[in-house]
């Protein structure tokens, strides 16, 4: 096989991990652009890295231990789902991290997104819980692929920090969650605890997993009765929600201070 062969060969396997369905069979996925390659390089996760001419000029440095491959404009535009692609991606293999790794660590303080699809909001969720310290963000239900280019583009190179997983089985998952020892939180709008409340407050020092549903709906019923409280968010103006991004902000802020 040419070089040229392999390299068409390599280019046109990468392109088919846009679709999720080939991600999760590859187990790799796509990282786009000199924040999101460079942070996968440092968690040691590149494979590959596609770049233009152009792209080797200005980011060249950052690349210096990963197999690079040269590749046309046509082909970086492939690669990428931008409007404007810088013409640099990576191929990464999924990090293996799993739920009794995450027990296993003892957390202190996990976010769980319940029936999140929406790919802007789970990579903002992501970046949010990074900051705050979580030690995990986890994807329950029938929710978004966390390795979406969307979500990676709006976590910023978070979902690199922190592990974030993907646990179809919701009901099972808060409960491994109670049994390993922390307490469940779940947000609601008509919650019978007050997140303002300063005795509740003192009791979000100990470890804590919170719950947090769809703006549309809400957690399910039987997930929010699983949990130690049902809190609601005081919001004294004219909103009637906040989107599961904004929510989290603000309890898992309050969870970080305490």
């Amino acid at each position: 096989m040419s070089p040229l062969t392999e390299r068409a060969d390599r280019v046109a396997a990468a392109v088919k991990l846009h679709r999720a369905v080939a991600r999760r069979r590859a187990a790799r996925f796509l990282a786009e652009g000199p924040n999101l390659v460079e942070s996968a390089l440092r968690r040691g996760l590149v494979s590959e890295v596609f770049a233009t001419a152009a792209a080797l000029d200005r980011f060249g440095g950052l690349l210096a231990d990963a197999p690079v491959y040269e590749v046309t404009e046509r082909a970086a535009k492939a690669l990428s789902d931008t409007v404007t692609p810088v013409g640099l991606v990576a191929v990464c293999r999924l990090p293996d991290v799993s739920l009794d790794d995450v027990l296993a660590a003892a957390p202190r303080l996990i976010a769980v997104a319940v029936q999140l699809s929406e790919p802007g909001n789970a990579g903002t969720l992501i970046r949010v819980a990074d900051a705050m310290g979580a030690d995990a963000v986890i994807l329950a239900g029938n929710a978004v692929d966390p390795y979406n280019s969307k979500c990676l583009r709006a976590s910023a190179g978070s979902i690199f920090s922190i592990p974030v997983l993907s646990e179809t089985d919701e009901t099972a998952t808060v409960a491994r969650l109670r049994d390993a020892g922390l307490q469940v939180l779940a947000t609601t709008v008509d919650g019978e605890v007050s997140l303002a409340d300063p005795e509740f407050e003192r009791a979000l020092a100990a470890p804590t997993a919170w719950l947090f549903g769809p703006e549309a709906h809400g957690l399910p019923t039987e997930l929010a009765a699983m949990a130690d409280h049902r809190v609601r968010i005081p919001m004294p103006g004219n909103a009637e929600s906040l989107n599961i991004a904004s929510a989290a902000s603000i309890c898992l802020y309050q969870s970080a201070r305490s």
